[in-house]
């Protein structure tokens, strides 16, 4: 619904200033040949894999334990069992805890992107907040995101006048 109504308040502005500039852009294209951003994606993606498989070790640790607990249940006396159950359910939170500290909304994950891909995603915005300036554009629309663009004629893509605004030469198809 609130995209709705944002589209439909873009729409209302366009119609009133009919004389106004308008161009598109498509963040995942100028993201993806700039090779700052891949480097920095590609290690966001091998921290994420050697977590997930820190993580899934755990777990399978903590399989292992309960399945040996399982096995030797009926033989232990009744504090043993408590004592055993305890090391799980500690064990678990731990694992727990080490995947909220690693994948959380305020995790390691999310503060290295904010480390590697921050500082590139603002010198795009800066990049295209300058080029839209020096050509008076009144809007820039990012048809990568949220918002749909059902038809969007090339004339007005800057893509490559952004990626040149940055000193990078296009070499993926858009």
């Amino acid at each position: 619904m609130k995209k709705i109504l944002f589209v439909c308040m873009i729409m209302a502005c366009v119609q009133l200033s009919l004389g106004q500039k308008y161009a598109y852009i498509d963040s995942d294209y100028i993201l993806n040949n700039m090779p700052s951003y891949v480097e920095a994606q590609a290690e966001l993606n091998r921290l994420s894999l050697n977590w997930q498989k820190e993580i899934e070790s755990k777990f399978a640790e903590i399989d292992a334990m309960y399945r040996k607990y399982q096995q030797d249940a009926i033989l232990l006396p009744e504090d043993a069992k408590v004592k055993r159950q305890e090391e799980i359910i500690a064990a678990e939170n731990a694992a727990k805890e080490l995947q909220k500290k690693r994948f959380g909304t305020d995790g390691d994950l999310y503060k290295k992107r904010e480390e590697l891909v921050k500082p590139i995603q603002d010198r795009v915005f800066t990049a295209i907040e300058e080029y839209a300036k020096e050509r008076a554009y009144a809007f820039v629309f990012d048809k990568a995101g949220d918002m749909t663009i059902v038809y969007a004629d090339a004339k007005f893509d800057i893509n490559d006048e952004i990626l040149a605004k940055l000193g990078i030469v296009a070499n993926a198809q858009h």
